[in-house]
Parts: C-alpha cells; sequence; structure tokens
C-alpha cells in the first residue's frame, strides 16, 4: 500500500517539477527531486531550492539526486520532463516504482499513453497543468504566473489515490480541479500549445503576438484545426484560463474564436512569464523543443480521421527550421501562415 509519508518523487526538477516540489516542501511535505543536470542538483543540495518571482519568494533545503544515484522505491511519483524525453524517463523511472504506485504526467502533450505502455495505464495518472515557470539558473525557479491544474485518472473513476494527488496539488494550487475528463484538459491543452508554437515563431511576448490583429486568422484557423481533430476523436474538450475550446468548434462564429483569443491575451498579460517554454528553447537555450511530441500526434490523428491540418503541419515544418538554424524568429514567418490560412479562415467580420 503506498505510504503518504514516504517521500514524493520528482523526476525532472525543472521549470513545472521545481515550482510544485518547491511549494510541497515549503508546506512540510518530503520531495526528493531527481534530474539529469549534475550542476542543477548540486545546487539544490548546496543550496537548496530558491522559487522567486511574482507568486512567491522562497528557498527551502532539497533533497536531489542523479537519476544514477537514486535508490529505493517510491509509490508516489509526478514526472515532470519535457514531452520528447517521455519514454526514456518513464523507461529509468520505472525501475523505482513499486508495484501499487502511480506515476502522474505534469507535462505538456499526451504523455500518458506513453507512459501507461511502460507501467500500466492501472498505474498511471492524467494530469494537465498550465502555469508559468522556468528555470533561471541552477537551482532557482522563477514562478511567474499561476494557471490551471486538474488531475484524474485515465477512465474517469474517483479514487482514493486521485482525491489525494488532488488534495496535495490544491496545497500548490488551491483552485486545483478533480475531473472524469482528463483527456478533454489535455486535448484543450494542445490547442492553445498550438497559439503558443506560433507566438514561438516570432520574438514577441504571448500576449503581444495573440493580440495582433494581422495575424489573428493564423491562430484561429491552427485552433480550429486541433479542436476538428479532437471532435473526430470524439474527445468532450475542456475550458480553461481563457481558451474556450467551444468557441473553436465547427459551427461556432469567428465572433467567438476572437473573444477566446482576446481573453487569452488577459490571462497571459497577468504573467510575470511572457513567453513560452518554446520560445526558450529556440532563442535562449537553443535546444529542440516539444513541437514533434505536442503537434505531431494531432497531425497525425489528423490523417488517420481524414481531417486536414495545413497550419499544424507548417508550424512544425517552421519550429523544425528554426532548431536547425534554417529560419529566424520573426513576425514575417506568421506572415507566411496567414498565406496558408488564405486570410480570413472564413467570410465573417470581426466586430
Amino acid at each position: 500500500m503506498t505510504d503518504p509519508h514516504d517521500p514524493l518523487l520528482i523526476w525532472g526538477a525543472g521549470a513545472m517539477g521545481g515550482t510544485i516540489g518547491g511549494v510541497l516542501a515549503r508546506a512540510g511535505h518530503a520531495v526528493r527531486f531527481v534530474d539529469r543536470d549534475g550542476a542543477h542538483v548540486a545546487a539544490l543540495n548546496r543550496d537548496g531550492l530558491r522559487v522567486t518571482g511574482p507568486q512567491a519568494e522562497f528557498t527551502v533545503p532539497a533533497d536531489a539526486v542523479t537519476p544514477s544515484a537514486l535508490t529505493g522505491r517510491y509509490g508516489r511519483m509526478l514526472l515532470c520532463v519535457k514531452a520528447h524525453h517521455t519514454e526514456e524517463a518513464i523507461r529509468e523511472a520505472a525501475l523505482f516504482l513499486t508495484d501499487d504506485g502511480w506515476v502522474a504526467s505534469i507535462q505538456n502533450g499526451l504523455n500518458e499513453p506513453v507512459i501507461a505502455a511502460e507501467v500500466g495505464a492501472a498505474r498511471t495518472i492524467g494530469a494537465f497543468v498550465n502555469f508559468g515557470a522556468d528555470v533561471l539558473e541552477p537551482g532557482v525557479v522563477h514562478w511567474g504566473g499561476r494557471g490551471a491544474v486538474v488531475v484524474g485518472e485515465l477512465d474517469g473513476r474517483s479514487t482514493e489515490r486521485v482525491r489525494a494527488l488532488h488534495d496535495l496539488l490544491r496545497i500548490f494550487e488551491p483552485n486545483a480541479v478533480l475531473t472524469d475528463t482528463i483527456f478533454g484538459y489535455l486535448w484543450s491543452k494542445l490547442a492553445y500549445g498550438a497559439l503558443l508554437f506560433v507566438t514561438a515563431l516570432t520574438d514577441d511576448p504571448i500576449a503581444d503576438a495573440l493580440a495582433d490583429r494581422q495575424h489573428r486568422p493564423v491562430y484561429v484557423a491552427i485552433a480550429r484545426e486541433v479542436c476538428r481533430v479532437a471532435h473526430a476523436e470524439g474527445i468532450p474538450l475542456q475550458a480553461f484560463d481563457g481558451f474556450d475550446p467551444a468557441a473553436f468548434a465547427p459551427d461556432a462564429s469567428l465572433a467567438t474564436a476572437h473573444a477566446s483569443l482576446d481573453a487569452l491575451v488577459s490571462f497571459n498579460r497577468r504573467s510575470a512569464k511572457t513567453h513560452s517554454g518554446i520560445w526558450r528553447d529556440l532563442a535562449v537555450r537553443r535546444r529542440r523543443t516539444e513541437v514533434d511530441a505536442q503537434l505531431g500526434p494531432v497531425a497525425g490523428a489528423g490523417r488517420r480521421l481524414g481531417v486536414p491540418t495545413p497550419v499544424v503541419d507548417a508550424v512544425i515544418t517552421q519550429i523544425h527550421e528554426i532548431e536547425a538554424g534554417a529560419r529566424r524568429q520573426e513576425r514575417a514567418n506568421v506572415d507566411v501562415l496567414v498565406a496558408v490560412v488564405g486570410g480570413t479562415p472564413d467570410r465573417e467580420e470581426r466586430p
């Protein structure tokens, strides 16, 4: 039986794992961090974990190890790595999971099936997060803004363990939601994530990019593409933080789509995290993004279901070109996408 007093294992002490783990540690919960970055692990053990930003300022002692130094088995695990590292990470992490333990995906994308393929669906819990955070330097994470936190069993059941995880995450986010439709949230985040990939094609802050009226047709079109694929999959999409999937449904008016985008502009203007993690991967860290792990499954499902995704496909291509150093991050990239869309998404005029 999983012991709630045993340490919570957080695999990946970056923006998401570091912020959540820091808040839980400050509240007195036993947390053990696992991270591949030796400098980050050393700083955590030496100086503690520092959380900074408008949401909180504190430093807590941290217990951190690299995967090769980890010992023991754990009944509760948060997987907090980049989506494209999921398969490798869960294969390694599974060795330390108890037979009756569980793993929750605190990530972007549809990682639950990947996790379940390794540890079994019975040991996998779905989760969705939308708060803003970044790693500033080894041992330091910046908590820029609050956002939705949702958990749910993959089959929608209300179990003792998912209720316990919900209670735990409410320490971090008091408005955390316990849902019976976790995939509805995950697919909605894919649609919002598609918007963020478009903003990362530029050097503009998220809010400014989403507010750009010249480029609005692209944002409307890509959100509609993802939502059409989700509808074809039979996914009951869920709203969060200003993103209203109903506004991008096939029968929704263009005015409602603009209203949802305006709400997202307002949401992002309230955050001290001005740019997405995607932008940071490209502009600051100069590394591969999660585009294949997030938008790739959307494009693949679209092909399987006969739902065209030309804007998603074009964004994937442009992100790959930026990753390879063959394209710069600039507004001209979105101008190209306007041509792909063909101007306005339909004949309605914005009021």
